[in-house]
């Protein structure tokens, strides 16, 4: 199944699919020049044999890892399954296909551009990751710390309510697939398989039927039988122009919005109006 349809529904995207998708997040999330949001979940595993502790992940059983990048409508762009259950997300990132093609500058990423008509100041696209990523040209964490300014805050909660995107299609797969609810007791190679054609199919379903379902709806999706891939200790926080593109992207953020209330130290969308 995978060999034969994942070139029709899991496709490499063109300049031109990105910025498609791109304006998707933009409409939805109210985050400018967003690729997809990516993240990492656990499959359970029965103990594969002579495996040691390869598989055996920080919350005690075995698994492999799901990495996967989600546009605004729940269907995934790209995943990379198998890696070991220890490995971190930023570890198996730097060791996936998609990283290397960032790498080689051939995942095809649009040019930086302007990010509406009113700006004069090129900014380029990029992917969204949680604390356990690498922060990278084409990739944005949040900020660290407890004790953000406001404007920080505005560009974390902007980039959470991203990423959720990538986190409910993990809820709608897992619901939709019943199977990854429990261990698989298969051959590790054909529990990837399992998990490809899910992916195949869950896609599939979202092209045509999926949108028909409420936003709220899909969010108020347990994510069952998934688990976060572990987050490394050191994080890696990213060299100076990784740097200077987040701030210059919290500036734009921070220049759109308008704060009205502010209510409690965690946002919601009826504290803050864009």
């Amino acid at each position: 199944m995978w060999d034969v349809l994942k070139n029709k529904y899991i496709p490499a995207p063109s300049k031109e699919n990105w910025k498609t998708i791109a304006k998707g997040f933009e409409k939805t999330a109210n985050f400018p020049h967003c690729l997809s949001a990516i993240d990492g979940k656990h499959i359970r595993l029965i103990m594969p044999e002579k495996s040691g502790s390869m598989y055996y992940n920080y919350k005690n059983y075995f698994s492999i890892v799901l990495l996967a990048v989600a546009d605004s409508n729940y269907r995934f762009t790209y995943i990379d399954i198998g890696a070991y259950g220890k490995e971190c997300d930023s570890t198996i990132f730097k060791e996936s296909s998609l990283w290397n093609l960032m790498g080689k500058n051939e995942l095809h990423i649009p040019d930086p551009e302007p990010i509406n008509e009113l700006q004069d100041q090129d900014f380029p696209y990029v992917f969204l990751g949680d604390e356990a990523f690498a922060l990278t040209t084409n990739l944005l964490r949040p900020f660290g710390g407890y004790h953000l300014t406001t404007t920080k805050e505005v560009f974390n909660y902007r980039l959470s309510r991203a990423r959720r995107y990538v986190e409910c299609a993990f809820g709608i797969l897992s619901n939709k697939w019943r199977i990854l609810h429990r261990p698989l007791n298969v051959a590790t190679d054909f529990a990837v398989d399992i998990v490809k054609a899910a992916c195949i199919l869950h896609n599939i379903i979202r092209e045509k039927d999926g949108l028909h379902y409420e936003e709220h709806e899909i969010n108020e999706l347990p994510i069952m039988g998934f688990e976060d891939a572990v987050h490394q200790a050191n994080y890696v926080r990213g060299g100076r122009h990784a740097n200077e593109i987040r701030n210059k992207v919290l500036f734009q953020i921070s220049g759109r919005s308008s704060i009205i209330v502010i209510r409690s130290s965690k946002f919601t969308d009826s504290d803050i109006f864009f």
